[in-house]
């Protein structure tokens, strides 16, 4: 499978490559996928965490192969000749996906991805939402959440922020939207950390968008001096980070708010797409100096 980047930026769609593993179907957003090929000879590696399988050598490159049967709890592939490995690149890392087969491509709205339960369990634990497609649902993983657990190095480290010494606490207001409740504490965290305390955040880009609004019909009140940076990811149920910055960059009275686009989908393919929708700038996770650098240097 090659990725040709179709869509325009800003509609609020995508396309996911549903999959299967056990008797569950799951999704994964095209633009997280590099190819989609059949397994190759597998090398062990030692002291490994117990959802890799080994590494494979593909085309120069070393990848290691995450078991997601194993993450998620499922039953080992009654059917291996059908067996395909899904290639991902996010956070910067390129990892293999085996999976037990691999379905089509669909073409959605993210106005068709609900938020899962909270309290779900099991392996919703991995899932950032629930697709709702004509002929059945499938579940939109985490593959972030996956890579982290077995490499905490590809996660926001807080004691990286030592770098830029001592930093004053700032009383610039910054609004950030994040679905991963993980993410949310994590960049609460570092954020505060950087001295910036007022933040305030929302599960969904749709959420963000409607207070947002609110703030821009409200004759009374100043948009510029009630949010000074907004901070957003791409993939969210209801609305995702493109559209919503271009909402934004659309609107007359907010317009001249920096919008920061925090993803693990900041690739050198992308970049474009942010670009157009007006982003003031775009960093990669788990960067979180250069997005702290970045707020100093755009928040009004």
């Amino acid at each position: 499978m090659q990725n040709d980047i179709l869509l325009e930026s800003g509609t609020n769609e995508l396309e996911v490559v549903t999959f299967q593993v056990g008797a569950s179907s799951f999704g994964i957003n095209v633009l997280k996928v590099r190819e989609i090929i059949v397994p190759l000879p597998i090398t062990d590696t030692p002291n490994a965490h117990k959802n890799v399988e080994g590494v494979i050598r593909l085309r120069e490159e070393v990848i290691p192969v995450i078991d997601l049967a194993k993450v998620l709890n499922l039953p080992p592939s009654a059917h291996p000749e059908k067996d395909k490995l899904i290639i991902a690149e996010l956070n910067q890392l390129k990892v293999a996906f085996h999976v037990h087969s691999v379905s089509r491509i669909h073409r959605i709205s993210w106005e068709q991805i609900e938020k899962p339960d909270e309290l779900s369990a099991g392996h919703q634990a991995y899932t950032i939402g629930i697709i709702k497609l004509a002929d059945e649902m499938s579940l939109l993983l985490d593959f972030e959440k996956v890579v982290v657990e077995i490499s905490p190095e590809a996660s926001i480290n807080v004691e990286s922020l030592k770098i830029l010494g001592e930093r004053e606490r700032s009383v610039k207001k910054i609004i950030a939207a994040e679905d991963s409740a993980i993410l949310r504490q994590l960049l609460k965290d570092t954020l505060e950390e950087a001295g910036y305390h007022r933040v305030q955040f929302f599960e969904n880009g749709k959420d963000a968008w409607n207070h947002l609004e609110s703030i821009a019909e409200d004759d009374q009140c100043n948009p510029l001096e009630e949010v000074n940076c907004i901070i957003t990811d791409l993939e969210m149920p209801q609305m995702d980070g493109h559209h919503l910055t271009d909402k934004i960059k659309k609107n007359d009275r907010l317009q001249a708010i920096p919008v920061i686009i925090f993803s693990s989908l900041i690739t050198d393919d992308l970049f474009h797409k942010g670009e157009k929708v007006g982003a003031s700038a775009q960093v990669s996770k788990p960067e979180i100096v250069k997005l702290v650098k970045e707020i100093d240097k755009h928040i009004l």
